[in-house]
């Protein structure tokens, strides 16, 4: 069990190096931005907000916000996927519950689904962190493209660029 530390000591920032090869936080104090041009299309209507793009480990974290009812897409994850609903509501076609702002989602790996924003939602914001890749498939399972960490970074420098920040405006979410 560890010493309960003085109170002079407790309140000490830690005193001895970080590793030398350890990567930097990422600190976003604007999560939700109020810049429109931090927001990367992805289809019409959608967009992402990356947060962390970690290409070492393969996953990513971003914001999604879709501006309109009804079928978003059909994927599959061979890893999971943790959301929590920031704004709005969502569901998948293939399961019975909705999940509502303030609302948490864990997907398990293999989990294929269908997301639907219902009608009556103008706004939905939603955190992933996506693991792996995002297979986007038909009905009966056929691969119909991917997303990674990869589409994910060359999605953002394109767009950043476009906008005037810069494709290395990106760069400040990659690890």
């Amino acid at each position: 069990m560890p010493v309960e530390p003085n109170d002079a000591e407790a309140r000490m920032p830690y005193q001895l190096p970080f590793p030398k090869e350890a990567l930097s936080e990422i600190v976003i104090p604007d999560a939700v931005p109020k810049d429109d041009r931090l927001w990367v299309p992805q289809a019409k209507n959608v967009w992402f907000r990356p947060l962390c793009l970690n290409r070492s480990e393969g996953y990513w974290m971003n914001l999604l916000k879709v501006r309109k009812s009804g079928v978003l897409s059909r994927h599959r994850h061979p890893q999971a996927v943790h959301g929590w609903v920031l704004k709005g509501r969502w569901h998948y076609l293939e399961h019975d519950w909705m999940a509502e702002e303030g609302g948490y989602v864990y997907e398990p790996p293999g989990e294929t689904h269908t997301l639907v924003v219902p009608e009556g939602v103008e706004e939905m914001i939603t955190y992933f962190q996506v693991n792996g890749v995002m297979l986007y498939v038909d009905p009966y399972g056929k691969t119909m493209g991917f997303e990674d960490v990869f589409t994910k970074i060359d999605m953002c420098r394109k767009h950043y660029e476009a906008v005037g920040l810069g494709g290395d405006f990106v760069d400040q979410y990659i690890r």
